[in-house]
């Protein structure tokens, strides 16, 4: 069972880091972009629903989408088909690079929007004379987002990662129906709660109190590493201006 469970362990955390990196890299690059006081973009409700509407998708529809799109008679396998890319006998479902990338691509659309807008609210939340003396001050864009604006979001950062990291924990609904509940291939794709149900199915409940206690504990471990490693570069500016404060006092 050790063995099992740390295959499982390793095959959600591969496909929730995956997607994670370019939701949070795209979400902060358009959080940046539609709060700039530079660029004063207009129209930002509007572009907050569209980017929010993926997630109201459900996570079963979604899969059922992308099966279908990249299914052998779906219309991305004949793109690449006539294009030379790839040859007829290929099949997405027989790889394990290209179904965790299928899930990994489908939480990145599911999720970006979400995280997008909760970090527009936080950048809204800064005052904006902070940006204006920072350029006043000869900052440039890489100095101003470094030194001004990741300091004060870092704690809705956080927010966000440690809330992306245990749904991801939890990934279940996207795996399960993408790969018909068996994690091909080679049960490459199957994750911790699709382990734990295959228990609850067999009506075996010891082993998945066992396996669920296992979540929880996995997913207090890191979410705590995750709150120490972030949080402390938040801390540490807030102690230093005490200190500095202190000592004009």
């Amino acid at each position: 069972m050790k063995v099992t469970i740390l295959k499982y362990v390793g095959n959600t955390m591969i496909m929730w880091f995956v997607g994670a990196v370019p939701q949070f890299v795209i979400a902060l690059l358009l959080a940046i972009f539609f709060t700039s006081y530079r660029l004063n973009i207009k129209g930002q409700g509007f572009f907050k629903t569209v980017i929010y509407m993926p997630n109201l998708i459900m996570a079963a529809a979604f899969s059922m989408l992308f099966f279908t799109l990249f299914s052998r008679v779906g219309p991305i396998q004949a793109l690449l088909v006539e294009n030379g890319w790839i040859d007829a006998s290929f099949d997405f479902f027989s790889h394990r690079v290209t179904v965790r990338g299928m899930i990994a691509m489908m939480n990145f659309l599911m999720w970006f929007g979400n995280t997008t807008i909760v970090l527009m609210a936080g950048i809204m939340g800064i005052d904006q004379s902070l940006f204006e003396s920072a350029t006043l001050d000869g900052a440039n864009a890489w100095q101003v987002f470094f030194r001004v604006t990741m300091p004060l979001l870092m704690p809705i950062f956080v927010y966000c990662l440690i809330t992306a990291l245990i749904g991801g924990i939890q990934m279940f609904d996207v795996p399960q129906v993408l790969t018909k509940g068996n994690g091909a291939p080679d049960e490459t794709t199957r994750t911790l709660v699709m382990y734990l149900k295959n228990y609850l199915t067999n009506k075996n409940y010891g082993m998945a109190g066992a396996i669920s206690v296992i979540i929880f504990i996995v997913t207090g471990a890191l979410g705590g590493v995750v709150y120490k490693m972030l949080v402390k570069q938040y801390k540490e500016p807030q102690r230093q201006h005490r200190k500095r404060k202190g000592d004009v006092m």
